[in-house]
């Protein structure tokens, strides 16, 4: 085990907390042992969320918006695939960033919406204001939270409102280090539960925690070596819901290494389409492999491409699947041969958050405060919420 009570990941707690990396070291290694926790936290087919989804799913022409900013808006990128699909509803997946700033040009006032909000603290400022402004904006809102933080204002504004139900996470769940891990994966976690997107039974549970879990023992060794190469460029690769986690993990190693390694994201076929001239000797690519059959045939293929070119100083396939050669540069997940692909991004960003904190441990940075300006903060404050003052985004209230 490489998370005991004198150590995590190997690494003396002392000497963690020397480098100010024992909080985020810490809430990397609990994920799997807190999953067990969010599928315990309330009956998900039968529970309060069931009955608040249930009548609200059967609306005709619901519109779902999966909504957050900065990793809390990369859940719903990874999650609207596999809710369209499960759902047969138009899901969107907009940031709060966004509603905040052009109300009308994401909201449709005629349109029933469920806005699901996802936030860690629940007061960075755009997380409270994109609700205010869909109540102000669409006719028949719904409002679904998942939050970690019983005192943030968002989870307190919508308490006692008929239209709304907001998702309490376990206080693990609540990262105290600057960068969201435990929070991240939870809320998708909880999301995908509720929706139905993410398979409840005990055994799929117990699959994905012991994948994680294998992953984090497993895994340093290859982390280790390629932080010591001391990449400049590092780019991640997913399709559909892995695209979403492919922009989280370029934005982990982004903040834990103090934007002293730039981290890009895209599609295996989008990459192609200019993004892909990135690549020279000093860079890392990271190919997060589909377990779908479709995609992962064009995961494949550029994979493939990829080391031909021979120009990537490294190139590394993540697979949960055992259809590789075994020369080539590959990490396997075990215990995820079965999984969809919004259940694989949960082990695979445990993969990217460890070298993220890796990676700013060998730089120097204390992964739990990275920002030495101080200019980024754990909680985004200094944003000035202007009010929407067009006639057209007013809806008359009974």
């Amino acid at each position: 085990m490489l998370d005991t009570k004198d150590e995590i990941l190997g690494i003396d707690l002392d000497h963690l907390s020397a480098r100010g990396g024992r909080l985020t070291a810490a809430e990397i290694v609990q994920q799997p042992m807190v999953w067990e926790k969010v599928r315990a936290l309330t009956d998900w087919r039968q529970g309060a969320v069931a009955r608040f989804l249930t009548p609200l799913l059967a609306l005709p022409g619901l519109r779902i918006v999966l909504t957050g900013a900065g990793s809390s808006a990369f859940i719903g990128e990874c999650l609207a695939p596999a809710m369209l699909k499960q759902t047969g509803l138009r899901v969107d997946a907009v940031p709060t960033t966004d509603l905040v700033s052009g109300p009308e040009r994401f909201f449709q006032e005629n349109v029933p919406t469920l806005l699901v909000s996802f936030a860690r603290s629940g007061s960075s400022p755009e997380s409270v204001a994109a609700v205010a402004l869909a109540d102000q904006c669409v006719s028949q809102i719904y409002h679904l939270v998942f939050t970690c933080n019983a005192d943030g204002m968002l989870y307190r504004r919508v308490q006692g409102q008929s239209n709304a139900l907001a998702v309490l996470l376990p206080d693990e769940t609540h990262d105290r280090a600057f960068a969201m891990t435990t929070s991240f994966t939870s809320m998708l976690l909880a999301a995908g539960l509720a929706f139905g997107v993410i398979e409840q039974g005990p055994e799929a549970a117990s699959a994905l925690g012991a994948c994680a879990t294998d992953l984090i023992e497993r895994a340093l060794p290859l982390l280790q070596a390629l932080v010591a190469e001391r990449f400049k460029r590092v780019v991640y690769l997913g399709s559909n819901e892995l695209k979403g986690l492919a922009r989280e993990a370029a934005l982990k190693l982004l903040e834990l290494s103090d934007g002293q390694v730039v981290a890009l994201f895209d599609s295996p076929l989008g990459f192609r389409h200019g993004p892909k001239c990135v690549i020279d000797a000093n860079t890392l690519v990271v190919v997060m492999l589909s377990n779908d059959p479709l995609a992962r045939r064009y995961d494949l293929d550029l994979l493939s491409e990829l080391r031909v070119d021979g120009r990537a100083g490294h190139v590394l396939a993540l697979s949960a699947g055992d259809d590789l050669p075994g020369s080539e540069a590959c990490f396997q997940l075990c215990h995820a041969g079965a999984a969809s692909d919004i259940e694989l991004a949960l082990p695979l960003v445990v993969f990217a958050q460890l070298f993220a904190f890796l990676q700013s441990l060998a730089l120097g940075i204390r992964p739990d405060t990275p920002s030495a300006s101080g200019t980024v903060n754990r909680v985004v404050s200094g944003v000035t919420i202007y009010p929407l003052e067009s006639e057209g985004a007013h809806v008359p209230r009974d």
